[in-house]
């Protein structure tokens, strides 16, 4: 199956990266504590985040960071590049919370990964795009603001 490509001379200063849905679970805090190694207590522990003044677990910064990653990388596809990349953790996100073993969460949205295109140009012969992103809330609140720059094919001949 041939994959779609995302070519430069196709993406004009202002297109919007296709967004991406994420639902933020508590499970799925405990899950990425295990993976990333980041057992900070405010992300599972309720007397914690409260004591902190957060109020309740938080989604971790790295998470909202890789959910950015992620939607950059789905939009470029595997013949682009990330050459740079940088994110702000500005506001706090909070998880679905689990009501019980039995009882599943709901799956339902809890944030979005947004991107528009900022500028575009040719720097020592790569075609790159730079891009602002986010994280956005339920609230349409941007909590965790970023720039990314991308190295992307070009249709012009010799520059396989």
């Amino acid at each position: 199956m041939r994959r779609k490509v995302l070519y430069w001379e196709d993406v004009e200063i202002g297109t919007e990266i296709p967004s991406l849905s994420k639902t933020a679970t508590s499970q799925m805090l405990v899950k990425w504590a295990g993976a990333s190694g980041d057992f900070n207590p405010l992300h599972y522990e309720f007397t914690f985040a409260e004591s902190q003044g957060v109020g309740r677990p938080i989604v971790h910064g790295q998470l909202k960071r890789a959910w950015l990653v992620q939607m950059l990388t789905d939009w470029i596809g595997e013949e682009g590049f990330l050459r740079k990349f940088s994110c702000q953790f500005r506001t706090m996100d909070y998880p679905i919370m689990m009501k019980s073993l039995t009882e599943p969460v709901e799956e339902k949205v809890s944030h979005w990964c947004k991107g528009k295109v900022t500028n575009k140009g040719v720097e020592n012969d790569e075609h790159f795009v730079e891009c602002e992103v986010w994280v956005e809330n339920e609230k349409g609140e941007k909590t965790t603001p970023g720039k990314a720059t991308v190295i992307i094919k070009t249709k012009e001949p010799n520059h396989e």
